[in-house]
């Protein structure tokens, strides 16, 4: 029996964009729904599972950005794309600052689109490891505990701390290879693959999120270190 399409939402209030891209992800395959705002995204949300979601940071009423912060406070792992008009890189970044695992600016190509679709579903559906490389189902380390099969990382009082699925590739990363430094472009290949690369920039955000998590000061981190010009360094011993 195959599989069920995958589920993508689009939220955007322009009736012109939000055709063409429900037609292009349709084509592919994917199960669309459109939403022109975030009232009528709340509903296609609460009518059944989404597997990812293509958000306009301009819409009517509530932006996106706002969508976006309410969502993952709620604990809503589910990836979101987010479509910025604006040029301003201080858009992007707040957007991935908000919870979004990546951002496209307008006016953009629909095959990149789909690239980014693809590469962000591919990572949420697990680590992108040869079947051999098959990560144990609990990894600790530094009195955290990782369940790579639930994607849940509990801290020492059995406090469940929510990921992104951007945010549990990057943890998946440092503790793979643990107390080696890690260059940006290496930190891309094992988060997103090379089809999707965006910036180093990037992932210098996603590591200031994962530190907030961890609960690492970011003025003086000692769990993730930054070595610079190099890279990053993942500094406690994984069990």
């Amino acid at each position: 029996m195959a599989a069920p399409a995958q589920h993508i939402l689009v939220v955007d209030d322009d009736p012109e964009i939000a055709d063409l891209v429900g037609r292009l992800i349709g084509a592919e395959g994917y199960l669309v729904s459109r939403a022109a705002d975030v009232r009528a995204g709340r509903r296609a949300l609460d009518a059944g599972p989404v597997d990812l979601i293509v958000l306009d940071l301009m819409l009517p009423g509530k932006d996106g950005l706002t969508f976006c912060r309410e969502l993952r406070a709620e604990g809503m792992t589910t990836p979101i794309i987010m479509l910025t008009a604006k040029g301003d890189d201080f858009d992007r970044v707040l957007g991935l600052e908000m919870g979004a695992d990546d951002y496209l600016p307008k006016p953009f190509h629909g095959r990149e689109l789909l690239a980014r679709i693809k590469a962000v579903l591919r990572r949420s559906d697990g680590p992108a490891r040869r079947p051999a490389d098959t990560p144990p189902r609990f990894i600790s380390f530094e009195g955290w505990r990782l369940d790579t099969a639930k994607r849940e990382l509990v801290d020492s009082d059995g406090v469940v701390v929510l990921l992104s699925s951007a945010e549990f590739e990057l943890l998946m990363a440092f503790v793979t290879w643990p107390q080696m430094i890690l260059s940006r472009e290496k930190l891309l290949d094992a988060t997103r693959g090379r089809s999707a690369v965006i910036s180093d920039r990037s992932i210098d955000i996603q590591v200031s999120r994962l530190r907030r998590k961890l609960g690492d000061d970011p003025k003086s981190p000692r769990l993730i270190k930054t070595v610079w010009g190099d890279g990053y360094l993942f500094t406690p011993d994984v069990t």
